[in-house]
């Protein structure tokens, strides 16, 4: 809920937090664009709850009250969480959760933990702990359909931490698989696609995705003609004018099929800097 208009410390600026005055203005318009899409699931990564830099409070229940009543359920886990960081461009409290809203009954809430980057472990003991949020959303008829929610290491400093990363979330949507659970996975990644399409590069740490599942966007649309429709992440650095990268996505297991898909650029680019990510999908 830090909206656009800063360029923060930790990449490369010099800004340490938003105004309240901005976090009040951003939340009013995440919460806008919410009740235009009407989704019946939204998957959040990067909420503060009880962090210094967004006065302590627990945003997910600021966004919560301003969307309708129907909007009741939900579940979350921190990722970031530490009474007192003594980082110079913190020193005070961190908090910041992976969250979904549904408008449906959720059965079940499981936080699984992700490969931590090699630090020290008094540097772990602050640093965050990337993890996947699975929920258990109960059917009539056939097994209960399972939505994970995850964002991965954004800054690997030459490590494999984010392989590792794939390669346990693998693990998580084979077992469902076998288990006959419906599933869906998105986040942030921090990955750009495979593939060669305006410069995106080749990466092999999600391509293994790629290569089992249906994504969202899709190989041949992030490689296509028209990449520049998908990209999902607009930094705030202040030279960069636009969405330059695809780092976020979903993925679906073959029980659940989708429908139309885009990436929003409308008031969105003004509100964050990455862009929603809207899928239809149904259970086969």
């Amino acid at each position: 809920m830090a909206g656009k208009g800063y360029d923060f410390y930790y990449e490369g600026g010099e800004d340490t937090r938003p105004t309240s005055e901005d976090i009040d203005e951003t939340t009013e318009e995440v919460a806008r664009v919410i009740r235009q899409e009407n989704p019946d699931v939204i998957l959040l990564q990067e909420v503060d709850d009880g962090a210094k830099r967004t006065d302590h409070e627990d945003q997910l229940e600021k966004l919560i009250e301003k969307l309708p009543d129907e909007y009741r359920s939900h579940a979350s886990t921190f990722y970031w969480k530490a009474a007192f960081s003594p980082h110079p461009k913190i020193m005070g409290s961190v908090g910041m959760k992976l969250s979904i809203i549904s408008k449906y009954k959720m059965e079940t809430a499981q936080r699984h933990q992700l490969a931590l980057k090699p630090d020290s472990w008094f540097v772990r003991q602050f640093d965050l702990k990337r993890a996947v949020l699975e929920v258990r959303f109960p059917r009539k008829e056939g097994e209960d359909l399972v939505v994970f929610n995850t964002h991965l290491t954004a800054f690997a400093f030459g490590s494999n931490v984010r392989e590792l990363q794939v390669k346990q979330i693998k693990g998580l949507l084979e077992a469902r698989s076998e288990s006959g659970n419906p599933w869906l996975i998105a986040g942030d990644f921090n990955l750009r696609p495979p593939g060669k399409g305006s410069g995106q590069g080749d990466n092999e740490a999600i391509k293994s995705l790629f290569d089992d599942y249906r994504a969202v966007p899709g190989y041949e649309e992030v490689n296509g003609p028209n990449p520049e429709d998908w990209y999902t992440h607009f930094p705030n650095d202040p030279e960069i004018t636009g969405p330059d990268r695809t780092i976020d996505y979903y993925f679906l297991s073959d029980s659940v099929s989708l429908g139309d898909h885009y990436v929003r650029r409308e008031k969105a680019l003004e509100t964050s800097d990455h862009l929603p990510v809207i899928a239809e999908v149904r259970i086969n």
